[in-house]
């Protein structure tokens, strides 16, 4: 199984000045444990229920653009961009930049938004969630038309873009993967049974994955879409792996026995180098004999 780190907390000892070291060193620990993914947190602030809207939090794309500069093989994207937050033809040329300055490593994780608080507090419209679920799927495809050579116009009941240009195009091909985040059974796994190439899922164990996996090949089905051409990836276990080893490993058999190929782990604060490089010495080797 490959496994991948997303970094979400910036409580670290000495404020700002530490943190790009600390993105640097993770970054390094990350690639040398052999991760796939390494992934930063999308939001304005943090979340509430982790810690509180005080604590630091980074711009994403920023975030990743430095940590493209200081990797060479790990895939960058984030888990997940909602997408409110930023206009969908600017996303893709967000995406695209991505790509290109990191060599082909970008992937981008969407989901349909949840931060209201957030949303208000720095003006940024926050419709209902009918409508966000909208302006998702009209993203998607503003995004598969931008990563294409149709240059428009893309006319929906959301966005209307007159010219869909986008030069250079990404060196990925024939796109980005786009990965959607969450586990709503109506919409959110229809969506990705219609226009993703990976799903992001956060369930509570084994019982509740194979059941959003049931839902998810059922909407395949649905929509004459090859269920294998879906990367199933999943948020790792809300403990620490490191306190538990070996149950750790045995969740991670349990996701890949379902058909998991990746499982995506937090690195920790306060000092998330350190944890990444514990995993790739005490944990890494394990969990890749698992398939």
């Amino acid at each position: 199984m490959r496994f991948g780190f997303h970094f979400l907390d910036f409580t670290i000892p000495d404020g700002p000045a530490s943190y790009a070291p600390a993105l640097r060193s993770t970054a390094a620990a990350a690639e040398a444990a052999g991760a796939s993914w390494l992934t930063v947190m999308d939001h304005y602030f943090q979340m509430e229920f982790f810690r509180t809207a005080h604590d630091p939090m980074l711009e994403a794309y920023t975030t990743l653009g430095f940590m493209a500069a200081a990797t060479e093989r790990v895939k960058l994207g984030t888990v997940v961009t909602g997408v409110t937050y930023r206009h969908p033809g600017l996303l893709a040329k967000i995406g695209t930049t991505l790509d290109v300055l990191s060599g082909g490593r970008a992937f981008l994780g969407i989901g349909a938004a949840w931060y209201e608080r957030e949303h208000k507090a720095l003006g940024v419209p926050y419709p209902p969630l009918a409508e966000r679920f909208e302006r998702l799927e009209e993203t998607l495809q503003i995004l598969q038309q931008m990563w294409s050579d149709d240059e428009g116009p893309f006319e929906g009941k959301h966005y209307q873009l007159a010219e869909t240009i986008n030069v250079p195009q990404c060196l990925t091909r024939p796109h980005p993967p786009i990965v959607i985040g969450g586990s709503g059974e109506k919409k959110t796994l229809r969506l990705v049974a219609q226009y993703a190439d990976a799903t992001n899922l956060i369930v509570s164990g084994a019982d509740e994955l194979a059941h959003k996996l049931d839902v998810l090949r059922r909407h395949c089905d649905d929509l004459g879409r090859d269920y294998a051409t879906i990367e199933k990836t999943v948020m790792g276990p809300q403990g620490d792996p490191l306190a538990d080893v070996d149950g750790f490993l045995r969740t991670a058999q349990a996701y890949a026995d379902l058909g998991v190929e990746h499982i995506h782990l937090r690195a920790m604060a306060p000092d998330p180098a350190a944890t990444v490089t514990e995993f790739g010495e005490r944990v890494a080797p394990r969990l890749a004999q698992i398939g």
